[in-house]
């Protein structure tokens, strides 16, 4: 097998030179960042042959982390809560996304502020509460009205947001015009390249959709986010939306390159037009109310996802259970029957599971202590992996060659 360092450099090796370093800096922080950014070290160590692999089948995120949940406008303009990255979501044994995770609490235990007793803890909750809401054969959804403890901070906290005050919280006015915010750290300036692009691409796109006008272009600028995509063509842009300067509106193209998966995958895929109609149909799938101007954008080379912004901010801030356990507890255990839900919903779908078989693997209870004995194991790897990255990097072999 390759060497940890020709692993993630092969993987990232076609993207933005620049921000790869800055992914690679990011990866260098803590274990937890570093697990974020490779995925692909995930299903590349991933045994062919496991119990695990005779699961029922499932529309998976692909990418399932502790912060890969958060809250987003629906296109009916309500707030949800739910599963919001699936950049490499794939059909697969049920399993892969609960393996990692449960992987991702281990390895994100200082993410969450809690000690190996907790983790273990919390891991187990996961399971329990995914077992017993996926057993049910029944999907809800997370929403303001509903939700609570951390998750009902969260959501309470953007009902009072304004429409003005988001803009102003990234953009600049001049006159009755805004113009996007370039701070070098979340946005930096396009090229006049990389802007024409852009602008051609959505204007030819936006004559196709039913309210031209709303998505017109007034700005543009690199989008800086995650871990996993960094070095991808992510862009932020400031379209017209119901008029300026004050109900603007602010959306994401984001390039989709393969799944992590793909390569690993022995499960049939469907035929997908390109790889930004993989993740559209499905997060549409495992969510209950798909995001607002959710689409998929293709040119002649690549293929885009289109959507509102969510900033990062939008998230459960994950250490802020103040001391009570209990508060994390439910935040965890919500995020089990969240997946739990997603997959129900998602279910009978281009051969995933249907519900009937989803409710059986549920009420079974021969595959958690497997699923929970690797993802131990698995969290050990990650550590010693990034033990090795991080001596890699501070020797400067990551570094671009001069």
């Amino acid at each position: 097998m390759k060497s940890l360092v020709k692993r993630i450099q092969t993987f990232n090796k076609n993207r933005d030179p620049e921000l790869v370093q800055r992914k690679y800096k990011l990866m260098r922080a803590d274990v937890f960042s570093f697990y974020r950014g490779t995925c692909h070290l995930f299903y590349q160590d991933w045994p062919a042959k496991s119990e695990l692999n005779e699961t029922p089948l499932a529309w998976l995120s692909g990418d399932l982390h502790l912060e890969n949940f958060g809250s987003y406008k629906g296109d009916n303009r309500l707030v949800y809560f739910d599963i919001n990255d699936f950049d490499e979501s794939a059909l697969a044994p049920c399993t892969w996304d609960l393996a990692r995770m449960l992987t991702s609490i281990l390895v994100g235990k200082d993410a969450l502020g809690v000690d190996d007793e907790q983790a273990e803890l919390l891991c187990q909750l996961f399971v329990d509460k995914y077992a017993q809401a996926i057993a049910t054969g029944h999907a809800r959804m997370v929403e303001r009205a509903t939700a609570n403890g951390l998750i009902g901070d969260l959501l309470n906290s953007l009902k009072a947001r304004s429409r003005k005050v988001f803009l102003d919280q990234h953009t600049e006015k001049h006159g009755r015009q805004r113009r996007l915010c370039i701070d070098g750290v979340h946005t930096l300036a396009v090229s006049r390249d990389d802007r024409d692009m852009v602008m051609a691409l959505i204007e030819t796109w936006r004559k196709t959709q039913s309210d031209p006008d709303f998505l017109s272009v007034i700005d543009v600028a690199h989008h800086v986010a995650g871990t996993g995509s960094l070095g991808l063509q992510n862009f932020l842009l400031l379209v017209q939306g119901d008029g300026s300067p004050n109900t603007n509106f602010l959306v994401t193209l984001k390039e989709e390159p393969p799944s992590s998966l793909s390569p690993y995958l022995t499960i049939k895929q469907p035929k997908w037009e390109n790889d930004a109609a993989r993740v559209v149909a499905s997060q549409q799938r495992l969510q209950g109310t798909s995001p607002a101007l959710l689409s998929a954008v293709p040119d002649a080379q690549r293929a885009y996802i289109l959507r509102e912004y969510q900033p990062i901010e939008d998230r459960v801030a994950l250490d802020q259970w103040n001391g009570k356990f209990g508060r994390i507890e439910k935040l965890i255990g919500t995020l089990g029957e969240i997946v739990a839900w997603d997959q129900l919903r998602s279910s009978g779908r281009q051969g995933s599971a249907i519900a009937d078989e989803l409710i059986a693997f549920g009420s079974d209870t021969t595959w958690q202590q497997p699923l929970l004995d690797y993802a131990h194991r698995y969290s050990e790897q990650v550590k010693a992996d990034y033990a090795t990255f991080c001596t890699t990097y501070d020797k400067a072999e990551f570094a671009p060659a001069s």
